[in-house]
């Protein structure tokens, strides 16, 4: 049996009404060489009659309903290719995703991983991606992005399902986090951007698509507290480490500014919550730290302050200018 270099890890959950139509798609890519393999987690529907069917086609672990960061950890630590891609059970790829960001990393070895676009819907024929919706503009169609940690320090980038990551890297890193509840997908690719410059492709390659009301991002959604305290625990963990690092002094005040600001939104859920119980001017005051915390983010983000992508295009990065000791000069 070939050995093959990208291994495709798809978490699923009672997605039986949409898994094959994600298998199909992936088995569709221009780029052959990889393994696809599915975590069932716990699916309490049909969904794993559906994925018998596909016989040795593709690899099925199952396990007891644990979360898709325990799943895609699963899925990783039975992956037999250098490349681990992540896909969600109701999404899509474009043809050319695998393709497209296995030339990149080929061409650039120092890169632990590619992100590509996300298209989440088009508005008056107009596409509108997750790049947009995370204010990012990349000047590059495709190349090597060399602030990857300065952007996650300001916002939420979409990952898991646009992202082809080198497998010793992910292992390195200790995979995803599983005692986060909650944004684990915001806590990895922050440890990732210490791991080097990112390789990157500007086109949309995946195709998102509204989950179920039982997704996990909705369920992330309506259980606010949570969230935010998972989103304040990856933050102090991130601060802590530039502390000890000695990592710039602009990196640690961007990331000092986000932990600052995600307590603030616990502080205001918490007293939404204790003015549904006994404090009476919890609401009041929820909504006056909300609304201070909204204008002042729409003004940091209209300054001169608020990071925008550096990056080296791929016509420049492919031709083996890009490396550890010449990586300075080049971005300036």
């Amino acid at each position: 049996m070939n050995t093959p270099e990208v291994s495709v890890i798809i978490p699923t959950y009672n997605r039986s009404g949409m898994i094959c139509e994600t298998i199909e798609n992936v088995f569709a890519q221009t780029y052959s060489n990889f393994e696809l393999i599915i975590v069932d987690d716990g699916s309490t529907d049909d969904t794993l009659s559906k994925l018998r069917a596909y016989g040795d086609r593709i690899r099925v672990i199952s396990q007891e309903n644990a979360g898709p960061a325990v799943a895609r950890n699963r899925g990783a630590e039975a992956a037999r290719g250098k490349i681990i891609a992540f896909q969600d059970s109701d999404d899509l790829w474009r043809p050319t995703k695998l393709e497209r960001q296995l030339a990149l990393l080929e061409a650039n070895p120092s890169a632990p991983c590619c992100l590509s676009n996300i298209l989440m819907r088009i508005v008056d024929g107009r596409e509108y991606t997750s790049f947009d919706h995370s204010l990012i503009k990349f000047q590059h169609e495709a190349g090597i992005w060399t602030n990857v940690t300065d952007i996650l320090a300001t916002r939420f980038v979409l990952f898991n399902q646009a992202v082809a990551i080198r497998r010793k890297v992910f292992e390195k890193i200790g995979g995803f986090d599983e005692s986060i509840r909650f944004l684990e997908d915001y806590d990895l690719p922050l440890r990732l951007s210490f791991e080097g410059p990112w390789a990157f492709v500007r086109k949309p390659l995946v195709i998102y698509r509204e989950g179920s009301a039982e997704s996990f991002s909705e369920q992330a959604l309506t259980n606010e507290i949570v969230l935010l305290e998972c989103a304040v625990k990856i933050f102090q963990n991130i601060v802590a480490r530039v502390e000890s690092g000695g990592g710039p002094s602009s990196l640690q005040r961007l990331l000092e500014w986000r932990l600052s600001m995600y307590r603030g939104r616990f502080e205001a859920a918490q007293l939404r919550l204790d003015r549904m119980n006994s404090f009476p001017g919890g609401k009041a005051i929820s909504r006056l730290r909300t609304s201070v915390d909204h204008y002042l983010f729409a003004a940091f983000r209209r300054s001169p302050w608020f990071p925008q992508p550096a990056t080296i295009p791929a016509n420049i990065a492919e031709s083996g200018i890009f490396d550890s000791a010449n990586l300075e000069s080049v971005t300036r």
